[in-house]
């Protein structure tokens, strides 16, 4: 569960997933709905050094968690997910990397990701189809190549990996802003499923809006 981003674009005085949504931080919605799916062993939450107390206390207040580590994030995602990686386990052999800020992302979500692991997938990642035109542009703005949307979708987290092989791309030494990518420049397949309008990033204000109305009064 990585939760180590400052929020600069939600205009925030802590990092994001400090940031109450009714009531609650956006990192216990999230920590709760991680261990509503069916077969979470463990969450570790992969925070900012600066905010591991607070962390720790947050999540450790709610009797619903289970297992849980606290851990200090890194300078880039890749590597704050390396360090949660570190913590896990030894008995648990799939992954799923999450961002705290997508916190209303459902059990169910989980459970879908982690079955088509079981099922044999190396690497399973959710997604959403493409409803706009996109265009690929160069340097200067001008557009080189508009792609058939109906080859692409808007991914999301958690994203779910066997074990070994996520810790196979982490160990090339590469960066990337999702953990699918690592695996993608191994030569790993990466499979698709259907995501979920609910596990949408919350990254602006206006992102915050739409989860309170979404929870109600």
């Amino acid at each position: 569960m990585v939760a180590a981003g400052q929020g600069t674009r939600l205009g925030a005085a802590q990092p994001k997933a400090f940031v109450r949504l009714a009531g609650t931080t956006l990192l216990e919605h999230a920590v709760t709905r991680a261990f509503e799916a069916t077969d979470t062993g463990q969450v570790v939450v992969v925070a900012p050094a600066s905010h591991l107390v607070e962390a720790g206390a947050l999540v450790s207040a709610d009797p619903r968690s289970g297992d849980v580590t606290v851990v200090a994030g890194g300078a880039e995602r890749t590597a704050s997910v390396a360090a949660g990686l570190a913590a896990l386990r030894d008995d648990l052999d799939v992954v799923l990397v999450h961002d705290a800020a997508r916190c209303l992302a459902p059990a169910a979500l989980f459970d879908r990701l982690v079955e088509a692991v079981r099922a044999g997938a190396d690497a399973v990642v959710p997604g959403l189809p493409v409803t706009d035109t996109i265009k690929a542009v160069d340097a200067a703005g001008v557009v080189v190549g508009t792609p058939d949307r109906s080859t692409l979708r808007a991914v999301q987290t958690p994203q779910a990996f066997r074990r070994s092989v996520l810790a196979a791309a982490h160990a090339s030494g590469t960066e990337a802003t999702d953990d699918a990518a690592l695996v993608e420049r191994v030569g790993g397949r990466v499979l698709v499923v259907d995501g979920d309008d609910l596990a949408f990033k919350v990254t602006t204000a206006a992102d915050l809006e739409r989860a309170e109305r979404i929870l109600g009064p």
